[in-house]
């Protein structure tokens, strides 16, 4: 085998592993929304070397609001539940994001331009800016505006309480 072969193998099994860990999801999630009655699609995708699960609904998805919760923190312990079914299965611990109606989707374009305005008020004063609080999702999506701003940030403190330092360059 070639170094090329090798490295097409790899790529290959690692597809194959994050398909098995959506399925998984997947199917973990289904046996949810029945047992909440509620109805939603499951969509599986791999985005950025991760396993990505979304539910969404045909009827605008009201009733799945209630498993975004407020600032979607439900949907944060569902995506844990989730990766701990995942790890049940595989033994391997688990990266999958779980997005339900789009409300990660629609988070990480506002946390884009959060980012966004504060590399630009970086750029502008030179000053480094330290930003609210976030949880981890919301702290990676402001990391990478930050760096495709061509700026450099670092996350201080200690959880819940974690939050994003824009830095000058």
């Amino acid at each position: 085998m070639t170094e090329g072969t090798t490295s097409a193998a790899a790529e290959g099994d690692t597809l194959t592993r994050l398909e098995q860990e959506g399925e998984i999801a997947a199917d973990y999630l289904e046996g949810l929304l029945d047992i909440a009655d509620l109805d939603g699609d499951i969509d599986m995708d791999v985005e950025a070397d991760r396993a990505a699960v979304s539910i969404i609904s045909d009827s605008g998805g009201r009733d799945l609001q209630k498993l975004v919760g407020r600032d979607g923190e439900v949907l944060e312990a569902l995506q844990e539940l989730t990766r701990l079914a995942v790890h049940r299965e595989t033994g391997d611990r688990s990266r999958l994001m779980l997005d339900i109606v789009g409300f990660r989707a629609q988070k990480r374009e506002e946390l884009s331009e959060l980012g966004a305005k504060a590399a630009a008020e970086v750029k502008s004063s030179g000053e480094p800016v330290k930003m609210d609080p976030m949880t981890p999702f919301e702290r990676k999506v402001v990391h990478d505006a930050v760096k495709a701003a061509g700026l450099r940030s670092e996350s201080e403190g200690e959880e819940p309480q974690r939050f994003v330092v824009v830095l000058p360059a």
